[in-house]
């Protein structure tokens, strides 16, 4: 599928609106809308009469049979499917769905969607939301909307008025303050077949470090350590990476230890379209996290908000009782242990900047309006075809009142391979929260000591 070259002229219209005038903080009578027609992170908070109920403050209790251990069970165990998505159907519900959505399932007879009841389970701490309503009337867009003003932390934009505070909202979104992971990814074949790296991340936002001081590193989002624990070949790797907020006036800082090599380097091609971590050529660096860094290269349209069939409380793809071999198949997941729900997305599309350099000239994100995570995305390629398509199976963390992602998948019609990202159901201890961690923790001295093998 071509990107339509009328729209990606709009883009780059609406780029040149937003250089000449000044975006972000809203009126206080704007923002009194949070917490009454709207939730306090800028949803609808009333539904639409149908599928999708009213938000009444999300799944913030553990079930009953939680054991408090990180293993996540299933808060809906009894519900089925209303409905699949196939290819006998899937023109009937083209208009809420993205075009890559779609390409996926007319290429392959065994995918498919089935859909859910609607849960809108997101929600936040009580803090975060308190500090996203006070965002609303305070935080703007500087530099061109490259970098934040009076942004300290959650959500900055609750009511957006431009696709580039979307982004924005996605990029800075809360998950968990300061947070240990341990997951899997894998690169199938073709055929299927497949081997697991297995990664260690720890993510603490500069507000969260115990030394914090607001005056040391102001534009520093947050800090990012990466290790490499398996197979051997590559186990004691280790990524570190500083977020800058405004990565044009001061590019990400990143550094890389090479275990073989015993030797830390700057690593500047972590970054944009740079490879990303032993992912054999399946997926850019900013395709981490669905989409990740600075926002510069594109020019930024707010196409709006719509209904979609979106992933959502993906809890199955977290049952420690599965392994990878019953998740991972040739061509893409197995679809059995999906859950799609009817949710409210906005609808941001990215378009190459003149004279910009990215292996994808086009993005189409679709971000669910309770969490502000991105949900799908669509890639095209320098041709205008549709290339990669990203989704992003989301689960709320409900004893830490956190959403975010079960999975990651990011399909390459093209070759027909794909990659999944954050696979935990073989891990032991997969997600820690409220881990302790200072400044001097995410230093270039400290890779040495964090890559022993």
């Amino acid at each position: 599928m071509k990107l339509n070259k009328k729209l990606l002229a709009t883009g780059v219209l609406a780029a040149s609106m937003f250089a000449g005038q000044a975006w972000g903080a809203v009126s206080a009578e704007e923002a009194a809308k949070l917490g009454e027609s709207l939730t306090p992170m800028g949803a609808m908070k009333a539904g639409n009469g149908g599928e999708i109920p009213a938000w009444t403050g999300g799944l913030t209790a553990p079930p009953a049979n939680y054991k408090g251990d990180g293993i996540y069970v299933n808060p809906y165990p009894n519900e089925e499917p209303k409905f699949t998505i196939d290819q006998s159907n899937v023109d009937q519900y083209k208009d809420k769905l993205s075009p890559g959505q779609v390409a996926m399932i007319k290429r392959y007879d065994d995918y498919f969607m089935p859909v859910y009841e609607t849960h809108r389970s997101a929600a936040y701490p009580k803090e975060v939301m308190e500090k996203t309503v006070e965002n609303a009337t305070t935080v703007e867009l500087i530099k061109d909307g490259n970098g934040l003003g009076n942004y300290q932390s959650a959500t900055p934009f609750p009511i957006p008025q431009n696709g580039l505070e979307v982004i924005w909202n996605h990029i800075t979104r809360y998950r968990g303050g300061s947070v240990l992971r341990n997951v899997g990814q894998v690169t199938p074949t073709v055929d299927g077949d497949f081997s697991v790296v297995k990664f260690q991340d720890e993510l603490t936002w500069r507000t969260y470090l115990e030394d914090y001081n607001p005056g040391e590193d102001p534009n520093v989002l947050f800090y990012f350590k990466q290790a490499i624990t398996g197979p051997a070949r590559l186990a004691g790797n280790v990524l570190l990476v500083h977020e800058t907020i405004d990565q044009v006036a001061e590019p990400r800082r990143a550094w890389v230890y090479n275990a073989g090599q015993r030797r830390v380097r700057r690593a500047p091609q972590v970054a944009y379209d740079g490879p990303g971590t032993a992912a054999d050529g399946m997926r850019t660096s900013d395709n981490f996290d669905m989409f990740n860094g600075a926002p510069d290269r594109y020019n930024w349209e707010l196409v709006g908000k719509k209904e979609m069939y979106i992933p959502y409380n993906s809890y199955k793809l977290v049952d420690p009782s599965l392994s990878y071999d019953q998740i991972i198949n040739a061509g893409h997941i197995n679809q059995k242990l999906t859950r799609y729900e009817l949710h409210r997305v906005w609808h941001v599309r990215a378009t190459l900047k003149e004279g910009a350099r990215h292996v994808y000239a086009q993005r189409d994100f679709y971000i669910d309006e309770d969490s502000w995570q991105a949900s799908v995305i669509d890639h095209y390629d320098g041709r205008g075809e549709l290339w990669r398509v990203a989704e992003a199976h989301a689960m709320q963390f409900y004893d830490q009142v956190v959403p975010w992602y079960a999975i990651e998948v990011l399909y390459d019609l093209l070759s027909g391979r794909y990659l999944a990202l954050g696979l935990t159901n073989e891990e032991e201890d997969p997600y820690v929260f409220g881990i302790e961690r200072s400044s001097r923790d995410y230093t270039p001295a400290a890779l040495r000591r964090a890559g022993v093998r």
